[in-house]
């Protein structure tokens, strides 16, 4: 039975307190974030406008590129600037309901980069495997389609998540959320009421948009590595293999760290707390390198 007497009702604010357990250097942890995050908004910003720019560019795999870009200057932007204000300005405190749109928009933006990935993915397949219907099938129509399709996929998905904690949750043991960023679970954790709801669809929809898309990120990619070692010319077979590689290493990067942090928050009691928010903290600020990378390649 919950203790209500000893909990707060509704609170106000929360404190947010950054890394547990690196409070005394955080200050220089922050340099190398706002670093990262500097080059990577410099960096998709020219490629967005290298890639408006340049007609030549107007395929669907430097527009979804475009997209990734964009929705990832969106979600670092969405934690950075908070975060260097407690590891710099020692500015901690955020607004309950500031918390939990800071919490929609950031699992909004994640699931969406899924979303590109996976159509990135099947534009690969598309290209590799039916190189003759490529132009036919992904057409600009198509591409606006996958766009609003994925973006409006990720907010409804992730809508009941904040609804769910703001209709149920009414009262918490405490306001001190240890973590740098206002995240899904971490939030869920300071409830003192039952919070079985709000995991199960936290899982619900973890498998339903991160799952789902792995699968058929996979499936894609081994239909495509079946096509290219029937291609004849060896040269033909690098080129197409090339082109996969940095895909793939980005869709590891994405997911690996994805779950890592999902499944740490529900059954990683062991691993230090430090730990935890680092790589985080990592899985949501190196994603934007990726797409720069990917438009190098």
């Amino acid at each position: 039975m919950p203790h209500f007497n000893s909990s707060i009702f509704r609170p106000s604010m929360l404190t947010l307190i950054g890394i547990p357990g690196l409070e005394p250097v955080q200050f220089w942890v922050g340099i190398p974030f706002c670093g990262m995050y500097i080059i990577a908004l410099l960096g998709n910003f020219l490629l967005l406008v290298v890639i408006k720019v340049e007609r030549s560019l107007h395929e669907p795999m430097y527009l979804f590129l475009a997209m990734l870009g964009a929705t990832d200057i969106a979600l670092s932007t969405c934690i950075l600037p908070k975060m260097l204000g407690i590891f710099w300005f020692h500015l901690p405190n955020i607004h309950f309901d500031a918390s939990l749109l800071q919490m929609w928009l950031i699992h909004t933006f994640q699931c969406t980069e899924s979303g590109i990935l996976f159509a990135m993915a099947m534009d690969r397949y598309v290209a590799i495997c039916d190189p003759l219907r490529h132009a036919s099938i992904f057409t600009q129509r198509l591409l606006t389609q996958i766009g609003v399709g994925v973006t409006l996929r990720a907010a409804l998905f992730v809508a009941p998540c904040l609804i769910l904690i703001k209709c149920r949750l009414n009262f918490y043991w405490t306001t001190v959320v240890s973590h740098s960023y206002c995240e899904h679970m971490a939030i869920v954790k300071l409830a003192v009421e039952d919070v079985q709801v709000n995991k199960i669809y936290g899982l619900f929809v973890a498998f339903c948009v991160l799952g789902l898309d792995i699968i058929f990120i996979t499936l894609s990619y081994i239909r495509i590595f079946i096509t290219v070692f029937k291609l004849p010319q060896n040269e033909a077979r690098l080129k197409a293999f090339n082109t996969c590689i940095a895909h793939i290493c980005v869709f590891l990067e994405f997911y690996l760290l994805a779950f890592f942090s999902f499944f740490t928050h529900r059954f990683g009691f062991h691993i230090p707390s430090y730990i935890h928010i680092l790589l985080s903290n990592l899985y949501l600020l190196v994603p934007p390198f990726c797409s720069i990378l990917l438009f190098m390649g």
